[in-house]
């Protein structure tokens, strides 16, 4: 049978609903299912993936992981270095790999915090929040720019009578 484009494109998402949910589908998916091979592959790959999953075994952890792991980093803390040098990295690294007495986490959150309230209150200072936003008229500048013109004729027209009373005398 001929693939639709549109009536799979529609029924494919329903087919994972089909594979887990117990209910029935809607007639019309049923429906469509039973007539287009495409979308019974498909349903039929969906099966065969979940039956593998369902025999799939997650491996056992080894009882022994968490035994190791504290004993090997006991033996790099207690590990002396070979210089002064060296042990000053050494004792650096392994306060931040493997913690200190003084936990820094909940000092950390508080510069972070300072940090984001300063950068903050920086921003809104900058940027004159508290000033209404001006809204420009659109006719604002037309009805300047005649002010600006009207106020050059007023100009043009005293330096004329400036220079016809010049002319004059």
């Amino acid at each position: 049978m001929k693939r639709m484009k549109t009536n799979c494109g529609r029924n494919e998402t329903e087919l994972a609903g089909i594979l887990l949910d117990p209910r029935p589908a809607p007639a019309k998916v049923q429906k469509h299912v039973a007539e287009c091979e495409h979308c019974q592959d498909e349903l039929e790959q969906m099966k065969a993936t979940m039956n593998l999953l369902d025999a799939w075994k997650a491996p056992e952890p080894n009882p022994y992981f968490l035994t190791r792991l504290g004993a090997r980093m006991r033996e790099e803390r207690e590990a002396v270095p070979s210089d002064w040098f060296a042990g000053v990295v050494a004792r650096m690294r392994a306060r931040v790999a493997y913690g200190s007495g003084l936990h820094m986490r909940p000092l950390a959150a508080m510069a972070l915090t300072v940090a984001l309230l300063v950068g903050g209150g920086a921003y809104l200072g900058v940027t004159d929040w508290m000033q209404p936003a001006q809204t420009t008229n659109p006719n604002t500048a037309v009805v300047h720019d005649l002010q600006i013109l009207d106020n050059n004729a007023q100009v043009l027209d005293q330096m004329e009578a400036l220079t016809s009373n010049e002319s004059g005398d």
